[in-house]
């Protein structure tokens, strides 16, 4: 009994950065709509979606009597600008000291800030997917990971060390003959796939939650000219999503609560 009045106290806050696209949206409601999860949750949207802002999303919580939110932010990586934002608005400490000029949003609920998706193995598993969907052979075959990217030091190395990380996992796991990366910021994209495509079957996979103008029209005219294979394919839909965003709260409602 005692362990169940505890989670009732308890909440979750799914935060995305929002859209203007009706289904960017659903596609991130559909997901956290799959989660499995015994405390309360809500989605807040950073921006874009009138009525549904992260303020909206945590007196939902409040109102179902949440004192602790275990916030997660569904972004690709840590490297992202608006993660400082996100925490500031929160009331807690950003990852890094970064430049974050938004007020804290008032509230009574103590919050867990969690990590973003980064080179968790869910995500691992789903760039894998996603590479092989696009190959023949894979000994003969290059996969370029294609991120976002950040102009700012600290922010880029965040950047850098997932995507890292997530080529070791994908190498192993699809014996490809090289999995590497490439950014917007900094601007690589075309040389590393230039010097790619020179000796391997070009196999190129978008790091973005969902299909957009990146993946849709700046990826195809940044790599105009050169022999490569893809499909826009990113993370969602895929059922792992869910399980991270689980597994997220999860890890976090085992730790301690926060004093």
């Amino acid at each position: 009994m005692e362990r169940g009045e505890t989670m009732k106290k308890r909440g979750a806050l799914v935060i995305a950065h929002g859209s203007s696209k009706s289904e960017w949206v659903a596609m991130v409601d559909d997901a956290v709509e799959r989660v499995d999860l015994e405390v309360p949750v809500a989605v807040g949207f950073l921006e874009m979606v009138e009525g549904r802002g992260i303020p909206d999303a945590i007196r939902s919580l409040e109102e179902q009597g949440v004192e602790e939110i275990v916030a997660v932010p569904l972004f690709v990586s840590s490297g992202s600008g608006h993660i400082a934002e996100i925490a500031r608005m929160l009331g807690v400490e950003p990852p890094h000291p970064v430049e974050a000029d938004v007020p804290p949003i008032e509230f009574n609920a103590r919050v867990r800030f969690c990590r973003p998706m980064d080179d968790h193995p869910f995500i691992a598993r789903i760039l894998t997917e996603r590479a092989k969907e696009l190959s023949a052979d894979p000994q003969d075959e290059w996969v370029l990971l294609v991120g976002h990217g950040n102009e700012t030091p600290v922010l880029r190395k965040e950047w850098e060390r997932a995507m890292d990380r997530l080529a070791g996992q994908i190498q192993r796991a699809g014996g490809f003959a090289g999995v590497s990366s490439a950014t917007f910021h900094p601007d690589n994209l075309r040389e590393r796939a230039e010097d790619l495509a020179r000796d391997y079957r070009l196999l190129v996979v978008p790091l973005f939650l969902s299909e957009g103008y990146f993946t849709r029209k700046v990826i195809p005219s940044r790599l105009e000219g050169i022999p490569y294979v893809y499909s826009g394919h990113t993370y969602l839909p895929h059922p792992l999503v869910s399980e991270w965003i689980t597994t997220s709260v999860r890890e976090a409602l085992e730790e301690q609560p926060v004093a």
